[in-house]
């Protein structure tokens, strides 16, 4: 690490800090030459398999970008995009791997998409998933329907089921 000051090779870590979210830890440093501090955040690197082979950094933006299209016009915040993006990498995270593959991504944005607009879903949905009829939204709609069936019956303080998209 080099010291943004005076560029020498060397830093000695002071203090370590997990970050406010628990996914990178947030270190203080101090440079043995000039003695100044400076902070550094190590996070893990995720990388993103695209169709064509290619390999790309995960990035909340591009989530962000792509479920903002679903839900224009929608009742949707940036604060709920930003959670929604954050939401997803903590689930993607977790699966414990380095690389995951672009339709994982898509795959995991679908379930909190589901919670946070269903019309924004049906949408993300209808372009993801390749829906070619009628049928298909209609299929969508009847999973949805039959959701909030059964969330309507379990009982309030009792969990919900998970279900898989």
């Amino acid at each position: 690490m080099y010291c943004p000051y005076c560029r020498n090779p060397d830093s000695r870590v002071v203090d370590s800090r997990l970050a406010d979210d628990g996914s990178a830890i947030r270190r203080r440093r101090q440079c043995p030459q000039c003695g100044r501090r400076f902070s550094t955040v190590e996070t893990t690197s995720l990388s993103v398999i695209k169709r064509s082979g290619a390999g790309e950094p995960f990035s909340r933006s591009k989530i962000i970008n792509g479920v903002r299209k679903a839900c224009q016009g929608r009742p949707v915040t940036e604060d709920d995009l930003a959670l929604l993006a954050q939401e997803v990498e903590e689930s993607v995270r977790a699966s414990g791997v380095a690389e995951i593959d672009a339709h994982e991504v898509g795959l995991a944005i679908l379930e909190p998409l589901r919670k946070l607009d269903q019309i924004a879903y049906l949408r993300f949905a209808s372009v993801y998933q390749g829906f070619e009829s009628l049928e298909d939204f209609e299929e969508a709609i009847g999973t949805l329907r039959q959701q909030a069936k059964d969330n309507a019956r379990v009982p309030s303080g009792a969990q919900r089921p998970l279900t898989a998209q």
